[in-house]
């Protein structure tokens, strides 16, 4: 009794730090699209000042405007994945954090896997899932923070000014890359924890058990 108290206690704690966690990453991932629409203007304006004919305008006058706006420009798109790098860095921080967090928990029934017992960890009821099922998902929650976390990484490297037409799509690239994940991985496995959390509290508090 002892171990698989431990072992939902350590259940239920990380499953309120993933909530907690789980929080922060959605507000900053609700922070990319605007910031990436912005840079995805902005390469459309600069694309549009490379295929402006300065020399037949009346701005052909000004020998160095051109120069002074792509610096300009450019400095603003530095400015905003600078931003992002920073949203990175929270998503960073939510992954390593969840990764922590579920590598205790897998470390402790590890521990106390012979003393559980192997019918224990997968025993599971008509609305209650087993053990195994709870460490699955957390192992799903963990994969799917990690995975996430690389492909933002991964994108905002391809980012470049001198590929302009890569930043104009990158609106789109990030909603495939969401598509990707849309699946509610979090939410469904804290669910599960719960369940199983609260059968085996009722369990403890059933006469005779």
């Amino acid at each position: 009794m002892a171990a698989a108290a431990a072992v939902v206690a350590a259940l239920r704690e990380c499953a309120a730090a993933v909530a907690r966690q789980d929080a922060a990453w959605r507000a900053s991932l609700a922070a990319w699209a605007p910031l990436l629409a912005s840079l995805a203007g902005l390469a459309a304006q600069m694309r549009a000042v490379q295929r402006l004919a300065w020399g037949g305008s009346p701005l052909g006058a000004f020998g160095d405007l051109r120069a002074r706006l792509w610096r300009k420009q450019r400095g603003a798109a530095e400015a905003l994945l600078e931003e992002l790098a920073g949203r990175r860095a929270e998503l960073r921080a939510v992954r390593d954090a969840v990764g922590a967090g579920v590598a205790g928990v897998l470390r402790l029934y590890e521990e106390l896997a012979a003393e559980l017992g192997l019918a224990a960890a997968l025993q599971r009821g008509p609305r209650c899932p087993s053990l195994a099922d709870a460490l699955e998902g957390l192992q799903d929650v963990e994969r799917y923070y990690r995975y996430l976390y690389l492909e933002s990484k991964l994108l905002l490297l391809r980012v470049s000014c001198d590929s302009l037409a890569d930043m104009e799509a990158l609106p789109q690239s990030w909603e495939r890359i969401l598509e990707r994940y849309k699946e509610d991985v979090v939410q469904d496995t804290l669910l599960k924890i719960t369940l199983f959390v609260d059968n085996q509290r009722e369990l403890c508090c059933t006469p005779g058990s």
